[in-house]
């Protein structure tokens, strides 16, 4: 015997579900589609150069951070944070070397990527 009532539509059920597994937890910051995947082309670019070879990604409550690793047992070589709490003062995106260095930061993620981006920066 099933335990849904015979009032309720499976279909309501499962799409109230999908909704709910959707939408991130309240609290965390995060990604958005376009800039993962800003951030996931210029990793497959990477890739396939041979530079890069493995991330992860974490959402924390006040900062949402992608990291880059040369090899998976290493620290990450850069840092791709998104700081909501910076948006009005110095930028809510910057880049992180490995040793903690701030290499660039800003308001859009295209231009902090550039630091980063060979393919895209003016030589």
């Amino acid at each position: 015997m099933s335990s849904i009532s015979e009032e309720a539509d499976p279909s309501e059920i499962r799409a109230a579900a999908r909704g709910a597994a959707a939408s991130p937890l309240p609290g965390l910051v995060t990604f958005n589609r376009v800039e993962l995947n800003r951030i996931l082309n210029l990793y497959g670019r990477m890739v396939a150069d041979g530079e890069w070879r493995d991330y992860a990604i974490d959402f924390l409550k006040d900062r949402a951070v992608f990291s880059v690793f040369r090899r998976a047992s290493e620290v990450p070589i850069y840092r791709i944070e998104k700081d909501p709490r910076l948006a009005r003062k110095q930028g809510i995106y910057s880049v992180i070397s490995a040793g903690g260095l701030i290499l660039r930061r800003g308001h859009e993620l295209d231009r902090v990527l550039l630091v980063i981006d060979r393919k895209l920066a003016v030589v």
